[in-house]
């Protein structure tokens, strides 16, 4: 079952737009350092990539996803819990559970 997504105050929209292109440039910094360790290359296949076969494309395509969902998660939760420290109140609407 999936969960609603929480829609953030308004006050708080600009934190989280910061926090956002942060987090996505610090993601790609990861994802092209974790791509290098892995195929030992500068550049990731792009899904265009003529020269490329599918499982490369495929799998720098799920590397990508999945960095960008542990660092978006990490920095919304992290920005979060400062605003909640910074001001006692949670950044979103509803109330719901925390650490």
């Amino acid at each position: 079952m999936a969960k609603k997504k929480h829609k953030l105050p308004l006050a708080y929209q600009p934190v989280g737009f910061v926090l956002g292109w942060a987090g996505g440039a610090l993601a790609g910094m990861a994802f092209r350092a974790t791509w290098k360790a892995i195929r030992h290359e500068d550049d990731a296949p792009d899904a265009l990539d003529q020269d490329r076969r599918w499982g490369e494309i495929l799998l720098a395509a799920a590397v990508q996803g999945a960095i960008f969902a542990v660092v978006r998660s990490a920095v919304d939760r992290a920005g979060a819990k400062a605003i909640e420290r910074s001001t006692g109140v949670w950044p979103t609407k509803e109330k719901g559970g925390r650490d």
